[in-house]
């Protein structure tokens, strides 16, 4: 494996994807991340450390991506000393996002935190604020919107963990922040270039935190292997293999509007296999977190010069 230095990104060819061949694998794509949350929460409830089981699942996930890549082409592995850096700064921020998130799983049902981590969306339009776009009246409904949905969902009850909920918070900051500079510095670098790049800084950052630790490792059983399997084919490697392709589809400002599907679809596993329930409040705090993040796309489609970027539009931050 090469990461060469003063090499201009390799262009790839753009093959045609039909979109009915995009919009099914955008629904394959949003299926595959959805699962992440309802099985992160199964086994770090049953005790496997959220730590131990991010650090497998990124590792296998790595190990997998340079063997595909090994086989597509070793030009893939070329980048630039710029984007190499860029890679490394968005991995560290992608790694503090799962190492939050994670450990708010130990702490939130599986349904509040797939809702919570939905807010992502509205950290879109608070950045393009930082850039110059002005919050006009619509986008602070939006905003009031989302934060209204997340008072109905973690206040009246009293009963939800608030230390699980800054965490999702902080995983916010940090995955909105990773989506910003993917979109401002890497986007004229392959997708799968790039990706790579920064699934090995994800891991390194992961691997990192474990080790300080003290990088203990105890056999995390059948089900814990199964759950760093399932996390590290469909909820890592697929879920990005799907998403380029949905993206030369219907391209990213489309693939967007299908976020709240990936909400819903983590809320439906979570119900149907880890039996959560949730109080007639907490539904419509959640109904209304999904509302503002469905119109968040919509309104980035009117904003010109600002695509959306392919490795960002899926929710990153499980």
């Amino acid at each position: 494996m090469q990461a060469v230095s003063h090499l201009e990104p390799p262009v790839v060819s753009k093959r045609s994807i039909s979109k009915p061949a995009g919009w099914a694998a955008a629904i394959v794509s949003m299926a595959a991340v959805s699962i992440v949350t309802p099985i992160g929460r199964a086994v770090i409830a049953g005790g496997m450390d959220p730590t131990t089981l991010l650090a497998g699942r990124f590792v296998l996930a790595t190990l997998l991506m340079s063997t595909g890549l090994l086989v597509a082409g070793r030009n893939r592995f070329r980048i630039d000393r710029r984007g190499l850096l860029v890679c490394g700064g968005a991995g560290l921020l992608n790694g503090l996002t799962v190492l939050a998130y994670f450990s708010a799983l130990g702490r939130l049902t599986a349904s509040i935190a797939a809702m919570l981590a939905s807010l992502s969306t509205l950290g879109v339009l608070l950045l393009l604020a930082l850039r110059g776009e002005r919050l006009t009246s619509r986008n602070l409904v939006r905003l009031a919107v989302g934060l209204g949905g997340v008072y109905l969902l973690i206040g009246p009850g009293g009963r939800v963990d608030l230390t699980g909920v800054l965490l999702v918070l902080a995983a916010l900051c940090t995955y909105s922040l990773y989506v910003a500079i993917i979109q401002w510095y890497l986007q004229t670098y392959d997708n799968w270039t790039a990706t790579y790049y920064l699934l090995i800084s994800t891991t390194i950052t992961v691997v990192g935190f474990w080790l300080a630790r003290g990088g203990e490792w105890h056999d995390p059983g059948r089900a814990g292997w199964q759950a760093i399997a399932a996390l590290a084919l469909l909820g890592t490697l697929l879920s990005r293999l799907t998403l380029f392709v949905a993206i030369g589809g219907i391209g990213s400002g489309q693939f967007a509007l299908l976020a709240p599907l990936e909400t819903l679809l983590a809320v439906l596993w979570s119900v149907l296999f880890l039996h959560e329930r949730l109080e007639p409040l907490q539904w419509i705090g959640g109904a209304l977190i999904l509302a503002s993040a469905a119109l968040v796309p919509r309104r980035l489609e009117h904003i010109p010069h600002e695509p959306l970027p392919a490795q960002g539009v899926t929710s990153g931050m499980a």
